[in-house]
């Protein structure tokens, strides 16, 4: 009876870690550090709504904060539900925010990250029936620089990233919905965050005005952009408040369909942690989820 207890037990344990094993996206690609990218998936057990959300960490597009704002986050959606993937994009790393090597060497840069964020996307769609997840309800959710990164899918959807790796999708690559939580929006002055910036341009690119610019996502919003929740607190301390009240105000000169949440206190990288951020900032959590299951409630 014991061994079959420590049996069972152990294939518990290897069907959990097979569950969360990372899938590498551009294995059998020629892609700049592509090995480094990965999507690992926390699918929900009983969603019949076939909802799914591809988590995109932030980190400055230096790191990725995979722990509070990547896996605590799929586990969060996962335990409510919703199927979740965990991306690991290519972001400019350690040395390149100590040593600025990019100034001599390219290192990983835009579009680095946002063809990950398509590729991610892709991946997903295409394998929808394995996941038991419906393709049309794919949606991402982004922190800090990640939230920038999943605005940018939502904003240049109609541009296939993927192509230069001689990949023609036949998935839509516009995101169903997108989430960014406190996140970089502008490259400009005054609001920027001057080291995402810096990550996602390079040192050679930070200072070019017109990829200041083109990145600048409170000036690119699509006629077709997808469904936004956004949120923020006032009392950040790290990506300047006024990022997403421009974002908030471009989306609704716009008209898309959008819901902002602006918390007064909370700070910033509090993920779906129920430790970090207030009791005032953590309520986005459950706005979210009633926000997203209303929308595909099935009649």
């Amino acid at each position: 009876m014991r061994k079959l207890l420590v049996f069972g037990l152990l294939l518990l344990f290897y069907g959990q870690v097979f569950s969360q094993e990372s899938i590498p996206l551009w294995e059998g690609f020629d892609v700049h550090h592509g090995k480094q990218v990965t999507l690992t998936p926390y699918l929900a057990d009983g969603n019949e709504m076939g909802l799914a959300v591809i988590v995109c960490p932030g980190g400055s597009y230096f790191w990725l904060d995979e722990a509070t704002e990547g896996d605590g986050v799929a586990q969060w959606l996962q335990s409510n539900g919703i199927s979740a993937f965990v991306l690991r994009y290519r972001a400019a790393g350690f040395g390149a925010f100590f040593w600025h090597h990019r100034a001599l060497f390219r290192g990983k840069q835009y579009p680095d990250m946002l063809t990950d964020a398509q590729r991610a996307l892709q991946w997903v769609r295409e394998h929808a029936d394995e996941y038991k997840i419906d393709p049309e309800k794919v949606g991402m959710m982004g922190f800090s620089a990640g939230g920038h990164l999943v605005m940018s899918a939502a904003c240049f959807n109609e541009v296939n990233f993927l192509k230069e790796y001689g990949i023609e999708t036949e998935v839509s690559l516009r995101p169903a919905f997108v989430a960014p939580i406190y996140p970089v929006v502008t490259m400009h002055e005054p609001y920027v965050h001057k080291r995402s910036r810096r990550a996602l341009l390079s040192e050679k690119r930070q200072n070019d005005l017109v990829m200041r610019d083109s990145l600048s996502l409170e000036r690119y919003i699509p006629a077709d952009c997808p469904p936004v929740f956004l949120v923020n607190c006032t009392d950040d301390p790290v990506v300047e408040y006024h990022n997403s009240i421009l974002l908030d105000s471009a989306l609704t000169a716009h008209k898309i369909d959008h819901r902002y949440y602006r918390y007064h206190t909370g700070g910033h990288g509090f993920g779906a942690s129920e430790k970090k951020g207030t009791p005032e900032s953590r309520a986005w959590k459950k706005e979210f989820l009633n926000w997203v299951k209303t929308r595909y409630t099935q009649n």
